[in-house]
């Protein structure tokens, strides 16, 4: 696949195997012209360049017809995945993945290279290699299992915890050039910043470019040409973060329309936007409005999407309702992609909405705090037992606090899409505290000017915190590093009035 969890699996496949002595290339589609996983093509190029043998990773458990051709060709076909089995699975020479049913493999929820790890424990010890040499690669895993947003429980906490210790001292030439060319340090390195920073990187080759540029950067074994490489997918990786701000502007413009504010399910017809960033979109607007969203694209074969949703509407569900009107698609409750002619977008916009179930207490976000607890009470003790709980992510969230009515004493908008609110807050017990808020300006300045009126509001956003606006937050604590003493800092997820 031309995602993290695929770059990171045939990295481990493909540096196993050419320990075991291979003659192995690797393949990763192009998410423009080949689509999801091994197809047709695929084959035909690997016949003719005499492979004999093919191992996915990261897809192929529901490629019967490409992997059937390849069998009748000759070749030998191992398929690693960890995606759900379909009705007609793929019929490889063997077969790896935990959710088989016949599977005694006590956890199913690996990612894609975690099982490709496992499958070169065992060729290793087939190919009498010592099994440990194998360790070398649960950093990649580690790394992957957070990149493909896997559930941080059972043996994934593991994977994670013992892959961002590697991943702190890594030996990867390429992944050291990324940390930095990020502004990381080796050393200070935890799940959210391969979540937000280092992981989109290796995202963005496979959305504007191709995946192999990532992959390359991971194999390379020159300091000069991994600083190269890094940088390029840097940019890639800004290029891609504005192309997503634009087109988030053009979707929040749309579901303004007096012909969407009523809509309970959004469809949004981007014709522009690049296809590979209608899922980032839809996810942004979901966030915004909180209503399932499907952002639509202008592709070369018809109308391509991809939608999120919300807890309380399964997105594949719906779209089975409407399936008269799609030539393609597939997904799970939180999230689908799918295809369908440009001329039926307004007709299947009408009919999601029509079938639509979901209630105004079902739309209405609800927050669910853990403690709420003034900020007073937070110390530097309290910080670092937090820090036992990690590493935090999908299905270990960081727990969520709340204190009510902070005074904002200061504020500072700041970051390159003006996403970065850099504050100073203050509460009941007169307490101040650094705070910082990662979001839009809309999520501070509706509150404010629901609670204080409209020139409040843009006062304390310019930064002219004279009217000692406040608003209840949630947070959680950390240990701000950048100064020589280190300091507590709220990190701000939520805000209402």
């Amino acid at each position: 696949d031309y995602d993290i969890d695929g770059v990171e699996a045939s990295y481990i496949l493909i540096r196993a195997l050419r320990r075991c002595g291979a003659d192995v290339d690797v393949a990763i589609p192009d998410r423009m012209k080949d689509g999801y996983g091994i197809n047709q093509n695929l084959i035909e190029t690997a016949y003719e360049a005499g492979v004999d043998t093919i191992l996915t990773c990261d897809n192929g458990i529901a490629a019967a017809e490409p992997i059937r051709m390849a069998k009748e060709m000759g070749m030998t076909v191992i398929v690693t995945d960890h995606h759900d089995i379909p009705k007609e699975p793929a019929k490889a020479d063997a077969v790896v993945n935990p959710k088989q049913s016949d599977c005694p493999y006590p956890f199913k929820g690996l990612c894609g290279a975690a099982v490709a790890f496992k499958f070169v424990q065992l060729l290793y010890e087939q190919m009498g290699i010592p099994v440990e040499e194998a360790d070398e690669f649960l950093e990649n895993a580690g790394f992957a299992t957070v990149g493909d947003v896997m559930d941080l429980q059972d043996e994934n906490r593991i994977l994670v915890k013992i892959g961002l210790e590697m991943l702190n001292h890594t030996k990867n030439l390429g992944m050291r050039a990324l940390i930095l060319q990020n502004q990381l340090q080796p050393g200070e390195l935890k799940a959210h910043h391969i979540g937000f920073r280092i992981g989109p990187c290796l995202n963005a080759s496979g959305r504007l470019d191709t995946a192999r540029l990532s992959l390359k950067l991971l194999l390379c074994e020159s300091e000069t040409e991994a600083a190269v490489l890094a940088e390029e997918i840097v940019e890639l990786n800004e290029s891609r973060k504005l192309l997503t701000m634009h087109a988030v502007e053009q979707a929040k413009e749309i579901a303004q329309q007096e012909e969407y504010v009523n809509d309970r399910v959004l469809v949004i017809f981007l014709p522009d936007c690049h296809e590979s960033l209608a899922g980032i979109v839809a996810g942004r607007i979901r966030e915004a409005y909180y209503r399932p969203t499907l952002v639509v694209t202008r592709s070369e074969h018809g109308a391509k999407g991809s939608g999120r949703s919300i807890e309380s509407y399964s997105m594949y569900e719906e779209l089975c309702k409407c399936e008269e009107y799609l030539t393609q698609f597939g997904g799970h409750p939180m999230a689908a992609g799918f295809s369908l002619k440009e001329a039926d977008i307004d007709a299947f916009r009408r009919k999601l909405n029509e079938v639509c179930t979901l209630t105004e207490e079902e739309l209405r976000p609800k927050v669910v705090i853990d403690v709420p607890m003034p900020i007073s009470y937070i110390t530097e003790r309290l910080v670092n037992q937090l820090g036992c709980l990690e590493p935090f992510g999908k299905g270990n969230e960081k727990p969520v606090f709340a204190d009510r009515n902070l005074v904002i004493e200061r504020l500072r908008i700041c970051g390159k899409e003006g996403r970065v609110f850099q504050m100073k807050v203050r509460n009941a017990a007169g307490v101040s505290m650094d705070a910082v808020y990662f979001g839009d300006v809309e999520d501070l300045l509706l509150p404010l000017t629901e609670k204080y009126g409209k020139v409040v509001a843009q006062d304390t956003l310019a930064g002219r915190c004279v009217h000692e606006a406040a608003l209840h937050f949630t947070y959680y604590p950390e240990m701000d590093h950048y100064y020589e003493t280190p300091r507590i800092k709220l990190r701000l997820t939520g805000v209402s009035v």
